[in-house]
């Protein structure tokens, strides 16, 4: 469940919460490297979680190994766990994904997911996530 209190906390208190990857990351929309990530290759049962806040993000059934580099998933837990915001950074058109309930950025959203599964493609920091193991 997701802590609303993360929603109050100022940027000194994200930064004695999360450790300097995490924070670079949630609330600095950064990047881990690719192939690097604690969950890119992670195939247990379970609930990813946003690391800022606790909120449930994405189930373990609808990630996938899209050879990206980054965990993978065809859609969020719910519409209302994400938002989804237009990123023109970095000289590139994206979609960013963050957490509806604190804020903190996950990753991007991309077209290129399996079309069986809808085609979209979320795109998701492992650093951003908690991996809670659920049968």
């Amino acid at each position: 469940m997701a802590n609303d209190a993360a929603k109050k906390l100022s940027e000194e208190d994200w930064k004695a919460k999360l450790d300097p990857d995490a924070y670079r990351v949630l609330r600095q929309k950064g990047t881990e490297r690719a192939f690097s990530g604690e969950y890119y290759l992670n195939k247990e049962s379970g609930i990813y979680e946003c690391r800022g806040c606790g909120n449930e993000i994405f189930h373990s059934r609808d990630k996938y190994d899209s050879g990206c580099g980054w965990p993978s998933f065809t859609h969020p837990v719910s519409k209302e766990a994400i938002t989804v915001t237009m990123d023109y950074s970095h000289g590139m058109i994206r979609e960013e994904i963050c957490c509806a309930n604190c804020g903190g950025h996950l990753g991007h959203r991309f077209p290129d997911g399996p079309s069986d599964k809808g085609g979209t493609r979320y795109c998701i920091n492992s650093v951003s996530l908690d991996f809670k193991e659920k049968p």
